[in-house]
């Protein structure tokens, strides 16, 4: 019915419109008494066998929804009804911002991609924290935390710090984003000694608390092999709980979408079926070049159970679904679920 009714009346309007009242609409409808279970019997698979249990942590699916579709963690309860084993809320920022300017989020329907150039427009920290404070407890919820547009290069760190610190409190693991192109000075962010500096400082202010949270780093897609194998030395060097590959991309080869369209459209990341063999490459690199050294949350282009039986195959342990989600809609939780259990 998604595909067939729903998603078309939506795709008639404003990506970015559309996000909105769909979260007005998911909301409003599992107010209601008996919405929220029905959901649930729609789209849950319980069963013990899609558990997974990695850096501490008990997932009891390894379907997640990736950061930036919940940034300011407003429908991660209502969101779990669907099925997902997790959830990552974010990007979260120290301080507000309203992101870069309007148009931003672009549908690529030829390709079953997007373009999206937000530019971390959240709530920042007071409103995330906010909303984590109704978590309901029964579902892991990732924090995936960056730096402020306006923040200088020399407090960077202090950013992620602000973060990390804050956010301790109400989430199960943090992800480092340094790999968004759609924020300025992002060539800081990429630099290996910087990396190494940055993830030692998060992991001290780890160090203070009682319970300690785990740490991921979120990479590109559009990253060659040296720098691949430079990221496997990083994981190896700092001992960070692992990766997750990958972020949007910055190429926009092998699309169908016209040139025209794209010039008109201009910069920003592509999600999606665009970068689908992309990720599942980076996630398969990782996985040999390290000997399955850490492990890998795979995201980028899983719009079908196979899909993510791909990502899981070349050496994921986790997967997450992003744009996936908006194409095909909430029943793509339950039959990557479903095909995993076969």
């Amino acid at each position: 019915m998604y595909r067939l009714l729903i998603r078309p009346i939506l795709f008639w309007f404003d990506p970015e419109k559309v996000h909105h009242f769909t979260f007005s609409l998911i909301k409003f409808i599992c107010k209601l008494p008996w919405v929220s279970g029905v959901i649930r019997s729609l789209y849950q698979v319980n069963d013990s066998r899609l558990e997974r249990n990695l850096f501490g942590l008990s997932f009891k699916n390894p379907v997640g929804l990736a950061a930036g579709f919940d940034k300011n963690a407003l429908l991660y309860n209502e969101l779990s009804n669907f099925g997902f084993g997790f959830i990552e809320i974010g990007t979260v920022t120290p301080k507000a911002q309203v992101g870069n300017p309007k148009k931003r989020l672009f549908r690529l329907q030829e390709d079953q991609g997007i373009i999206n150039r937000m530019g971390f427009n959240n709530e920042g920290l007071e409103g995330a924290i906010g909303q984590l404070k109704k978590n309901k407890g029964d579902l892991i919820i990732g924090g995936n935390i960056g730096k402020n547009t306006a923040t200088a290069a020399e407090d960077y760190t202090v950013d992620y710090l602000t973060c990390f610190n804050a956010l301790h409190p109400y989430v199960d693991y943090f992800v480092l984003n340094v790999s968004c192109p759609n924020v300025g000075s992002h060539a800081k962010l990429t630099d290996k000694d910087y990396l190494e500096e940055l993830i030692g400082e998060v992991q001290k202010a780890n160090g203070n608390f009682e319970v300690q949270k785990p740490i991921l780093l979120k990479i590109a897609p559009d990253l060659n092999t040296i720098q691949l194998d430079e990221i496997i030395a990083l994981v190896e060097t700092t001992k960070i709980d692992g990766i997750i590959a990958a972020n949007t991309s910055v190429s926009r080869e092998g699309l169908q979408t016209t040139k025209t369209k794209l010039d008109d459209i201009g910069n920003g990341g592509v999600s999606g079926q665009p970068v689908k063999d992309k990720s599942t490459q980076v996630i398969k690199y990782l996985s040999k070049q390290s000997n399955k050294a850490f492990p890998i949350i795979g995201v980028g282009g899983i719009h079908s159970s196979q899909d993510a039986l791909d990502k899981i195959e070349a050496g994921a342990d986790l997967v997450q679904i992003f744009t996936g989600f908006i194409y095909e809609g909430p029943k793509l939780i339950k039959a990557i679920n479903k095909a995993l259990l076969k």
